[in-house]
């Protein structure tokens, strides 16, 4: 066999081969690689074709038309009706276009505003049951002193003013008492034995904080031993020395269950929605690792790292 026939017996290259040393392969190759790296790390970028369309239902219509007689008291004219819908469907395209370019990122108003709706669904998440009669009877015996009602006294007062009177303010008093011993609550002996008050010379059944609010909690501690029908003391406030007359000091109490069935059941229901929310809080975050600088306090709620060790 001569030297032609050698070469001309040689085998063809195979269409691999020849693919693998084809330009037009390579390009595609890398372009298909830049093309998932890209969604890869730009994950937006492949819900921007599926985000496109921007569908108003007949619900959106009618929460508009209801938005608008809410305010207005009338339905929209069909020109008001236009635009009401030209600005939703600008709000949706400013919205969308906002979040393609990541403006949503560390906005503290916008995570607030966030946060807040989630606090709106975690609210409907926790749907409330209808609690038994037994179940919200023993639930008010165990918070019983929730829903105790506070001491009320109705009383006169005399008051002696340090600002007048000085050291002798207290002894006044007691000089005045003296007088009145004996004397009924209205009585010509009242006039000119005490000074001018600014506020009110007569209550009528306060509790003991709306008197500790006027008079000091001294005082208030003081009237509910006081006996009924008769001038006493005298008695120091943070304004001065009185001398008091009590028409009637109720004691406090805890009423009974159907005196107030519906104010249990009413913050039952407030303590069951609370827990319900902290339970789901609770599970949210536990499916996160809170990283915390060194000088931070300790916070409650589960597991935290400080930075240094999380950088470790």
């Amino acid at each position: 066999m001569n030297s032609c026939d050698l070469a001309s017996a040689k085998p063809a290259p195979s269409l691999l081969r020849r693919w693998r040393r084809e330009p037009l392969l390579h390009v595609l190759l890398i372009g298909a690689t830049l093309f998932v790296v890209y969604y890869a790390l730009n994950p937006r970028a492949g819900q921007r074709q599926d985000s496109n369309r921007i569908a108003i239902t007949a619900d959106d219509l009618a929460q508009i038309r209801l938005a608008w007689m809410a305010q207005w008291q009338r339905p929209p004219t069909p020109e008001e009706m236009r635009n009401l819908l030209d600005g939703k469907i600008r709000e949706e395209v400013l919205f969308r276009e906002a979040m393609a370019l990541g403006l949503d990122k560390d906005d503290t108003i916008v995570k607030r505003r966030l946060a807040q709706k989630m606090e709106f669904v975690m609210e409907d998440a926790s749907a409330l049951r209808e609690p038994a009669s037994d179940e919200l009877r023993r639930w008010f015996a165990q918070n019983a002193r929730r829903f105790a009602m506070p001491s009320l006294v109705t009383f006169r007062h005399l008051y002696f003013s340090p600002d007048r009177r000085g050291a002798h303010t207290r002894d006044d008093a007691a000089n005045a008492l003296n007088k009145l011993s004996s004397k009924p609550e209205e009585t010509p002996e009242l006039d000119g034995l005490s000074d001018r008050f600014m506020f009110q010379d007569f209550y009528a059944e306060g509790s003991p904080d709306q008197v500790a609010n006027i008079f000091g909690t001294s005082f208030a501690q003081a009237l509910p031993g006081l006996e009924p029908g008769k001038w006493q003391g005298p008695i120091e406030s943070g304004l001065g020395w009185h001398l008091v007359w009590v028409e009637s000091n109720i004691p406090g109490r805890v009423p009974a269950f159907e005196e107030i069935e519906a104010r249990v059941k009413s913050e039952w229901n407030d303590e069951q929605r609370a827990e319900g929310k902290r339970k789901m809080f609770d599970h949210m975050r536990s499916r996160y690792q809170i990283v915390l600088p060194e000088a931070a306090p300790a916070m409650p709620g589960g597991p935290v790292a400080h930075a240094a060790a999380a950088s470790r």
